[in-house]
């Protein structure tokens, strides 16, 4: 058996000030949430393009449905690469989940029919899926504790940066006098593969999480990366490093059996088990259902031309991340509780009024988009939130998995079909009938924030070992 080990490992990173070091976490982890947001954004935006006979001739339930394939290899791919993510370490996966990733959006660029589409969006969502489990593991164990809500929420907001780069872009890819109009959407999804090999430069410079390393039985390394970090900060900075305050007694493992892992998250946590599953569907659901179908309800409501809905994303994305920018702050300072709970009450009472405005036709295209807009303010906080709040509160040994597996239940619960349906209900021409899925959605947030406030977790400012001790930790 191995003997007990002291190590000061994750006080020695949560002392450390804010330096560069940490800016390049945040860019060259967070820029992959970026060209997902353009490349997701140009599908959501084209899907009225990919209606018309010259291109694919996709009718409204397949473009709903192309979204949910899209949808199911990111549930699959969250669970095997987390799973893996926790045995083999951050660094590895964050570059094969990007490779893979890069794979299909390229493919996708290439499709011929529907099948072919439906196909290469799975692969791109596996490797999406892979990817939200090593990137939010891995920043959250390098960034300090005092930033680490700040930080998780406006890296996957950032999200929404490429979102608003991709509805700009729509305005020349989609213009028939620049494009033909089964030219323009392959050249979007082609160059939002070629600037991913640039994300994929910047992260050989991103070491392997120190905590990792030193709780898997790697101790030399992981005081070889923490010393190089330290010096790095220091010569940024000029500050003068404290002496850590605490330390943690553990017994080194490589890996815990499957058994261990699940009644750790369904016995012993069994309250946060919950917590993050509520959390996850219910924003999933509400993302998923207006995102992927927000040019559907352009073209057919309010007859905006297919090849100007990308305009009316613009305002949307700025306010998605615009939310998470002003608000993550004090989900550091005023708490888990009262800003997860309150963005996801805010974010619900607004889509109700939006939603009763849309049913009476009381909205124009522009009014509908600010709307949407206002509403994401907080919901694009509140989503943010979720994915915060299950990389967080988990032991270190099974964070990735715990990630994948709650993005996986909660997203094949209220993600999956969600596209499908509204693309359904709006398929049918009946406003009542969509506001009917707008009030559901509502719904399922009002439930995730009293779920919130009945187990949230206190974990601001705290470090992780803290917040959930570690498996492998001794009394």
């Amino acid at each position: 058996m191995n003997e007990p080990i002291r190590t000061d490992i994750p006080a020695r990173l949560d002392r450390l000030p804010w330096s560069r070091f940490h800016w390049l976490v945040v860019l060259a982890l967070g820029a992959s949430w970026a060209i997902d947001g353009l490349e997701v954004t140009l599908k959501g935006a084209v899907s009225g393009v990919l209606q018309d006979p010259q291109t694919l001739h996709l009718t409204s339930a397949q473009i709903g449905a192309v979204a949910s394939f899209y949808l199911l290899g990111a549930v699959v791919g969250a669970l095997i690469c987390g799973w893996l993510t926790d045995r083999h370490g951050r660094t590895k996966l964050f570059f094969a989940t990007l490779a893979v990733y890069l794979f299909g959006t390229l493919l996708t660029a290439f499709s011929w029919n529907f099948a072919s589409m439906a196909a290469f969006r799975w692969i791109t969502g596996f490797g999406i899926g892979g990817e939200y489990a090593a990137i939010n593991s891995a920043i959250d164990e390098l960034v300090p504790a005092r930033y680490r809500g700040q930080v998780n929420l406006i890296v996957n907001g950032s999200f929404w940066i490429g979102a608003a780069v991709g509805s700009g872009a729509t305005i020349v890819l989609l213009d028939p006098g620049i494009f033909p109009v089964d030219l323009g959407w392959r050249v979007g999804f082609g160059a939002g593969a070629l600037l991913g090999f640039v994300v994929l430069a910047l992260r050989r410079h991103i070491p392997e999480s120190p905590r990792w390393l030193s709780l898997h039985g790697y101790g030399e390394r992981a005081e070889s990366v923490v010393a190089d970090i330290e010096a790095r900060v220091v010569r940024a900075t000029g500050v003068r490093l404290q002496a850590p305050e605490e330390s943690l007694v553990f017994r080194p493992r490589r890996s815990f059996g499957l058994g261990t892992i699940l009644r750790t998250m369904f016995k012993r946590y069994r309250s946060r088990s919950v917590l993050g599953f509520v959390l996850i569907a219910s924003q999933a659901f509400l993302y998923n259902a207006i995102f992927f179908t927000y040019a559907l309800v352009l073209t057919r409501f309010y007859d905006v031309p297919a090849r100007e809905t990308g305009l009316y994303l613009l305002p949307f994305a700025i306010g998605n991340f615009l939310g998470p920018l002003l608000l993550g702050r004090y989900f550091d300072s005023h708490g888990r509780r009262a800003m997860i709970s309150g963005t996801y009450a805010a974010s619900a009472s607004l889509l109700l009024a939006t939603g009763a405005l849309f049913a009476g036709d009381l909205l124009s295209a522009l009014g509908q988009t600010l709307m949407w807009s206002v509403i994401f303010f907080f919901a694009s906080a509140a989503a943010s939130s979720a994915y915060l709040t299950v990389s967080e509160i988990f032991p270190f040994e099974m964070r990735a998995l715990a990630i994948a597996v709650f993005y996986s239940l909660g997203t094949a619960a209220g993600g999956v079909v969600a596209p499908w349906f509204f693309g359904v209900l709006i398929g049918t021409g009946s406003r009542a009938n969509v506001f009917f899925g707008y009030a559901f959605g509502a719904a399922l947030m009002l439930v995730a924030a009293a779920v919130e406030l009945r187990f949230g977790v206190k974990a601001e400012r705290m470090p992780l070992e803290r917040v959930a001790k570690p498996l492998a930790a001794e009394d």
